[in-house]
């Protein structure tokens, strides 16, 4: 086979398996669209739980009542078509690893995916009580608390993506130092960096209360601590040589 023939079967398959990726998300959506406005309420339940007796959250443009919902809905089913998602992708790069990558490579795809839902749990369950907490209990006398959906969908929205990428940490830990970019001792030593680096970003993505921004960071913290222990267990030898080089 020609490169130019090889060139156009990777196309091929590459639009095959992105053609997958689309049908699993529209079919797991389809089946979600008649219970969006159920999984909205799902979603709204932590600060609805936190408003005062009769309050409500209010749509301030016409369409927002069906199309938050909606969104909402397709974010349900990009989670729930992931793990098909990444077992599309998984099996488009496969053909061009060698074994011991696709040995690493399965159960990274694996962790990873379970980590962000991990997160985003974290986040839903611990996270949004707490905020949502402060901020009702932070407004002043005579304010009524009303969130516009669509400006609360955004926020989870970011929450969400900032707690799951978060909880990827020890997967890109070990990856770095499986691939020796980086040494363990070289990790370790960054450990400070690391903290500041986690409180800045729990500054940036929460609200101003420091419970929220130790929510974020010190998990982060903590789990680029269990990515390094990982990195250790996976291969004690690497990290040994590793730590006598350094």
């Amino acid at each position: 086979m020609t490169p130019t023939e090889t060139f156009i079967s990777h196309l091929i398959e590459l639009r095959n398996r992105l053609l997958k990726i689309v049908l699993g998300f529209v079919l797991v959506f389809f089946a979600l669209f008649p219970f969006a406005n159920e999984i909205y309420v799902l979603l709204a339940a932590p600060m609805l739980a936190k408003l005062p007796a009769g309050g409500q959250m209010i749509a301030t443009a016409v369409t927002t009542p069906f199309f938050i919902p909606m969104e909402v809905a397709m974010m349900a089913a990009f989670i729930i078509a992931l793990p098909h998602t990444l077992y599309q992708i998984w099996a488009f790069v496969a053909p061009g690893l060698y074994p011991q990558e696709k040995k690493l490579m399965g159960p990274v795809i694996a962790a990873s995916s379970l980590l962000f839902l991990i997160g985003m749990s974290f986040a839903y369950f611990a996270v949004f009580p707490t905020i949502f907490g402060f901020v009702v209990g932070s407004a002043p006398a005579g304010v009524a608390v009303m969130t516009d959906i669509s400006e609360y969908l955004d926020f989870v929205l970011t929450l969400f993506m900032a707690f799951g990428l978060a909880f990827e940490a020890p997967i890109a830990v070990v990856l770095i130092a499986r691939f020796g970019w980086v040494t363990i001792a070289q990790l370790k030593e960054a450990r400070s960096y690391v903290i500041v680096g986690a409180f800045v970003i729990g500054a940036i993505f929460t609200p101003p209360d420091i419970i929220s921004q130790f929510m974020l960071a010190v998990p982060l913290w903590l789990l680029y601590e269990a990515g390094i222990v990982v990195a250790q267990l996976i291969n004690p030898k690497t990290a040994k040589e590793n730590a006598i080089k350094a």
